[in-house]
């Protein structure tokens, strides 16, 4: 069943370093990308200031080569010291990636807060199998709005 996300603040992050939803999903079950409670997380340098707003069902979604193409909701949000001992925050995220429809998005650096408006709708149950396109007809394909 679609999970309704319209109600919620959110994030988006380019996935850097991970070219596809699939091998997002194999970096995140590598050590360094859990926390003690094996759960998967992102470390972000900056604390989101909407903490509470996002804790309430927000997810953050994810960009592989200018394409949302999937989504993970935002469970906690815990405090790491970086190397140098600067406060660090580490997005703890339910493990299960949900694709959604793609859509493109202009490349930014850090995360940005999502607008439920803006935020793509996640695929049925019947197209979560469906094979990843390449990212540039996945990109022509939303374009014309095929997808």
């Amino acid at each position: 069943m679609e999970e309704s996300v319209d109600k919620y603040t959110h994030l988006i992050k380019l996935s850097v370093g991970t070219e596809s939803v699939k091998t997002l999903a194999a970096w995140q079950t590598g050590r360094a990308a859990q926390t003690a409670d094996g759960l998967p997380c992102h470390v972000t340098r900056m604390w989101p200031k909407r903490e509470a707003e996002l804790l309430n069902g927000g997810s953050i979604y994810w960009v592989f080569k200018g394409m949302i193409q999937c989504r993970q909701r935002v469970l906690r949000l815990d405090e790491v010291t970086g190397h140098d001992g600067t406060r660090h925050c580490a997005l703890v995220l339910d493990p299960e990636i949900h694709r959604v429809a793609v859509s493109p998005r202009r490349p930014f650096q850090g995360w940005r807060y999502l607008s439920p408006a803006d935020a793509p709708p996640d695929l049925s149950a019947a197209r979560e199998d469906d094979d990843e396109l390449p990212p540039e007809l996945a990109g022509a394909l939303a374009e014309i709005g095929i997808l």
